[in-house]
């Protein structure tokens, strides 16, 4: 619960970009430019002004850590920040896979649990009845 309280959070837009620059350490142009690359999508005020949350915050710093200190293109970034996504949805659908299939094996449990608990009759003492003929 805290997590998706913290997750609101950082994703509710609070910075004007001068702000969001200066905590990135990048220039305001900068993040006008991830913008129009795809790489950044700040929410916006009704009067159209930019609002950057704190995931925006975290996802500049990597960007940045990608280009300076890997030397990594915007082209290359983009495809990395995109199979990050695509992992993390992944990672999501995986988790609830996995709660599925625990409730099915606790429920295929409980049967078994249930089937046990039942008399069980051998087939050797159930009596022929007339129309099954004798042998």
């Amino acid at each position: 619960m805290a997590d998706r309280a913290r997750k609101r959070t950082d994703d509710r837009g609070v910075y004007i970009i001068s702000v969001a620059a200066e905590l990135a350490g990048v220039h305001p142009q900068t993040l006008r430019i991830y913008e129009r690359k795809g790489l950044l999508q700040p929410s916006r005020t009704a009067g159209n002004t930019r609002r950057y949350s704190q995931s925006d915050i975290d996802r500049l710093q990597s960007i940045q850590r990608l280009t300076q200190e890997h030397g990594i293109n915007l082209a290359g970034v983009k495809m990395i920040v995109e199979m990050e996504a695509e992992m993390e949805r992944l990672r999501r659908k995986m988790e609830s896979m996995a709660g599925e299939l625990e409730r099915i094996r606790r429920s295929m449990s409980d049967r078994a649990i249930r089937v046990e608990r039942t008399a069980m009759v051998p087939l050797s003492a159930v009596r022929k009845f007339s129309w099954q003929g004798r042998r």
